[in-house]
């Protein structure tokens, strides 16, 4: 799976979160070193696994059978599988990025090519950035064939008046064909800006930004996707030849 760091700083729920009263002593020592237990999980070796996390990271904690002491850090089997980095996986980073789906889902865009293409992907893009109209141009081949199909959230981090187009372009009649037009001309079929740009305009930017910052994408595009196995990935930059082919086959 291609781990998202930046899921890191989502704020989840956890229903299960485990009551202090509940907790075995030395759990409730570890959790007072601001470590948040999350669950207990089952373990080999006759140990205990019990869940946390501490500063956003995933933490796993295993009781001994005497349950008078606990061990920080990572489990491995005779094969050297990481037992611990798989229940971290599933139990935090994997549904982070489920919900984080959500959001971008939900966020309103600019959706290209069919609905009923096999990957739906997300792109963060500025109006000017060289490298989201070469992965604009990558895309298209697959988006005619249904294998993908995009929704572009603008946001405006190039250059001082990125979000002033970026607000040109989606607050114009037909969002889609002025992204279409800059695209395609690569840059050069620029939307005439507007002296009164909708503040609902601007409030989606804005979203739109508080979004990546979220995921913790440092530069545009920033592309993301469920794989097949319902499992956010991250792209950030213009896709390599392996990345771009993963993509393609919602890997």
């Amino acid at each position: 799976m291609n781990k998202i760091l930046s899921l890191l700083t989502l704020t989840l729920s956890f229903s299960a979160l485990a009551q202090t009263a509940d907790l075995p002593e030395p759990i409730k020592h570890v959790q007072k070193q601001g470590i948040e237990i999350i669950k207990p999980f089952s373990a080999p070796g006759g140990v205990e696994g019990w869940l946390g996390k501490y500063q956003d990271m995933g933490v796993t904690l295993y009781l001994t059978p005497d349950k008078k002491h606990v061990i920080s850090g990572y489990m491995y089997d005779a094969e050297g599988n990481n037992l611990s980095e798989k229940v971290i996986n599933d139990e935090i980073y994997i549904p982070a990025g489920r919900e984080m789906w959500k959001q971008l889902t939900a966020a309103p865009g600019i959706a290209e090519g069919s609905a009923d293409a096999k990957c739906q992907v997300v792109v963060f893009s500025d109006p000017f950035c060289p490298y989201c109209n070469k992965f604009w141009h990558q895309a298209q081949p697959y988006l005619k064939d249904k294998s993908i199909s995009t929704k572009t959230l603008l946001v405006g981090v190039i250059r001082p008046d990125s979000a002033q187009y970026a607000a040109a372009i989606l607050s114009a009649s037909d969002p889609v064909k002025v992204w279409h037009d800059l695209e395609s001309s690569d840059g050069k079929t620029k939307p005439a800006l507007k002296s009164n740009t909708p503040p609902a305009v601007f409030k989606q930017i804005q979203q739109n930004q508080h979004l990546m910052e979220q995921l913790g994408a440092s530069g545009t595009p920033a592309i993301y996707y469920l794989n097949k196995d319902r499992a956010l990935q991250q792209i950030v930059g213009l896709p390599d030849a392996k990345q771009m082919a993963d993509l393609v086959a919602c890997k």
